[in-house]
């Protein structure tokens, strides 16, 4: 009998390349680092979309579309947002969507935002009344719109007296404010250093706090004879960490035991700078009004 042989090609070590339409196919894709993030969050947002030449970004929270490829967005309160990527090529569009979860801050956290940036500041809990109510007001749009009125550059900025929304131009501002006082909170871990947030108060014998006013420090350096003198006027002693935070940042020691701290800016200490810089006219108030609006973190 005859072996009849097949002849069959030698396929070993063949790669067959991905079709055409394969390697050009449109697809959305994108990753976040975490599952889950805490108010006020920046979230970064890593593209993997692939043969796109265009990108479409909605955040899921009535903010603007982004066009960027790799965005980051700052999600200002908590929630389950849906992101939605749109990938682009030509004409064909392919979408990918995803939730991103951000939970409330375990922290007391507003934000004072300003045409030269936002400070974003804690307000403390071993301040209950003062902060209760500054959130109370911040929560009615007390504060929006209301100017920094009295600006002492190497001090502070102050603002919170509700005349001077649209105030005229030279009108005398600083006695504005709500129909009742706070009482004075004074906590011995809480001082005047750069940042801090405390509450303006006319002279009263119990030191007793404005409705609404309140000024954040600029201040000034600070040596240890400064520290050392308020001491022994005041009949009290600094802790080594207040000594050092006020020798780094410098601040107003002689306002402690005299006015109720009850908050501090933890970002944005640059924006104060640049207030504190502006041009005033007579009573201290800026020539060209500052305007605040003033947002609770939840």
């Amino acid at each position: 009998m005859k072996k009849v042989l097949l002849l069959i090609p030698f396929l070993c070590g063949l790669v067959l390349a991905p079709s055409a339409t394969a390697q050009k196919k449109l697809k959305a894709a994108f990753t976040v680092p975490a599952d889950k993030f805490e108010a006020p969050a920046k979230v970064t947002f890593t593209n993997k979309s692939m043969n796109a030449e265009a990108y479409e970004w909605d955040f899921g929270d009535s903010t603007a579309v982004s066009t960027d490829a790799n965005p980051v967005h700052a999600y200002k309160h908590s929630g389950n947002y849906t992101v939605t990527l749109k990938a682009r090529k030509g004409k064909k569009i392919n979408t990918v969507k995803q939730m991103i979860q951000v939970t409330a801050p375990e922290r007391c956290l507003i934000e004072i935002e300003t045409e030269f940036g936002t400070m974003l500041a804690e307000l403390y809990a071993s301040t209950p009344k003062h902060r209760d109510n500054f959130l109370k007001l911040a929560d009615e749009g007390f504060y929006d719109d209301l100017l920094f009125h009295r600006v002492i550059n190497g001090f502070m900025i102050q603002g919170g007296d509700p005349q001077s929304r649209a105030a005229a131009a030279g009108q005398m501002l600083g006695m504005g404010g709500p129909s009742y006082q706070i009482p004075a909170e004074f906590v011995g871990d809480l001082v005047h250093v750069k940042g801090a947030i405390a509450a303006a108060r006319t002279n009263n014998p119990e030191k007793k706090s404005s409705g609404s006013q309140f000024y954040i420090v600029h201040g000034s350096p600070v040596q240890e004879g400064t520290l050392n003198q308020v001491e022994a006027a005041r009949n009290f002693r600094y802790t080594p960490e207040q000594r050092k935070a006020y020798l780094e940042k410098g601040g107003t020691p002689h306002l402690d035991r005299e006015y109720t701290v009850y908050g501090q800016v933890i970002e944005g200490l640059d924006v104060i700078d640049k207030i504190a810089a502006v041009e005033t006219a007579q009573g201290d108030r800026p020539k060209k009004d500052v305007k605040m609006k003033v947002r609770v973190i939840r």
